[in-house]
């Protein structure tokens, strides 16, 4: 098939071509019909003009029912009357490719919206709208950006295993499933990978993959699949390189972004895609916790020293208001909601790590690592992770008393590690800032959560 797409129909005026597309509209009168087919550029104008000679057409064309794929054959024909494009095509032959059953499932005319639910349900059929195709073309665009930059730093792409021996983060939120009689987990995050190839001496490495949460959470911004973006590098002074790192990429990533799609996401979602400038603001946790007190909101108690969604959005909106960015670094968690890889600040309550947050959205935690074995096994043991015993009298670690689980993870660290630190990203959420999206289900592909396995 010599197939010319809607964009380009144009540049073919006079000329006979051939297109491919799903009906959109179909519009019947006294003496003509009008076909609107969509493909992947964009929607077109058909015209079929009844007569005698054309009547198998005009009854074919009668008998179309919406969102039926076909292929045209006609004659280009330019004209600024035509009011979408200033473009038709004059149709010879219409070949039905396969007719939609008819009435459909969701609505799809723009007028009225179908329910989320529903449109989840028929995802293939919700995903024909531009909108939502929109949406993974700047996800493309964004990870050919993420690549780009991570390339041309000397970074290396890695695919860590998706079916682990031990939690990857914590005990909880984990899918267990039989492996040969044994048991195995879905990996929460690719962190131990990242670390290894660290230790394996790659310096930089970053993954963009699935990574897996049970979590029963069925809020906004809670899934228990999603696509994690993670990097990690060696060879850094502070964690300060690890956030210099990440704002960079972000601005990097969000300009190609703009130079893309920024028309289309205006005329789209009314939305400009705006370049944040550097360095991000950066505030530590007491800071943090103070300008949330001054807005008159106490952060829960059963947080332990984290923030709550609503402190989030609070910060985010005073960033906005107070200094027009939309992102800012909060660091210095407390070392008993970290994990125990994280590097302690001196004084040991608090670690060098941060969160990011965008729009009020937490998007990234990072950190420095620990790198050295006797204090990153130190830190095992006050998490409850390994037995006190594991460390000797004279400092030394008895690896013997290491748990199975984390014998190999831990073994890295013993063989040379360098310093190092870095991030996990979360794609979805990005898609959500970029596009003013509030749910995380209207910018996964196929999403899933606690209620949803289908399609």
């Amino acid at each position: 098939m010599n197939r010319v797409f809607a964009k380009d129909a144009k540049a073919h005026d006079g000329l006979e071509v051939t297109l491919a597309g799903f009906v959109l509209e179909i519009r019947n009168l006294k003496k003509m019909q009008f076909l609107v087919i969509r493909d992947i550029t964009g929607d077109i104008q058909v015209t079929v003009f009844k007569s005698d000679e054309t009547r198998a057409l005009n009854e074919l064309v009668e008998s179309l029912t919406p969102q039926s794929s076909v292929t045209v054959r006609g004659t280009v024909h330019a004209d600024d009357f035509v009011k979408l494009g200033g473009v038709e095509i004059l149709a010879a032959e219409i070949t039905v490719e396969n007719p939609a059953a008819s009435p459909l499932p969701i609505d799809m005319t723009g007028i009225t919206e179908s329910g989320r639910d529903l449109r989840l349900d028929w995802r293939f059929l919700d995903l024909r709208d531009r909108k939502r195709q929109l949406i993974f073309k700047v996800q493309t665009t964004a990870e050919l950006a993420m690549r780009e930059f991570w390339a041309a730093r000397g970074f290396t792409e890695i695919h860590s295993p998706k079916l682990v021996p031990n939690p990857s983060e914590s005990g909880a939120e984990l899918f267990e499933l039989d492996y040969f009689g044994g048991k195995a987990y879905l990996a929460q995050s690719p962190q131990t990978y990242k670390q290894m190839a660290i230790a394996a001496g790659f310096e930089r490495v970053f993954e963009i993959g699935p990574v897996f949460r049970a979590n029963k959470s069925s809020t906004n911004r809670h899934d228990t699949e999603f696509t994690s973006v993670d990097c990690e590098f060696a060879w850094i002074d502070s964690v300060e390189d690890v956030m210099a790192l990440e704002e960079e990429w972000i601005a990097h990533f969000i300009g190609r972004i703009r130079e893309k799609h920024g028309d289309e996401i205006q005329e789209l979602y009314g939305r400009e895609v705006v370049v944040p400038s550097l360095p991000f603001p950066r505030i530590n946790m007491t800071q943090a916790k103070e300008i949330i007190k001054s807005l008159d909101y106490e952060v829960p108690p059963e947080t332990k020293g984290d923030l709550d969604p609503t402190a989030e959005r609070l910060l985010g909106k005073y960033f906005a208001e107070k200094h027009g960015h939309q992102f800012v670094f909060v660091t210095e968690f407390p070392t008993s909601i970290r994990p125990f890889y994280h590097m302690y600040a001196p004084g040991g309550q608090s670690t060098l790590s941060y969160d990011l947050l965008w729009n009020g959205l937490e998007v990234t935690t990072g950190a420095q690592r620990e790198h050295r074995f006797p204090v990153v096994v130190r830190q095992a043991i006050e998490k409850g992770l390994i037995p006190e015993d594991a460390i000797r009298e004279d400092g030394s670690v008895d690896e013997e008393k290491i748990p199975a689980g984390l014998a190999s993870y831990l073994a890295c660290f013993n063989y040379g590690c360098p310093p190092h630190g870095g991030f996990g990203f979360g794609l979805s959420r990005m898609l959500m800032n970029i596009l003013g999206y509030e749910n995380v289900r209207e910018v996964t592909y196929i999403y899933r959560g606690v209620d949803r396995l289908a399609p």
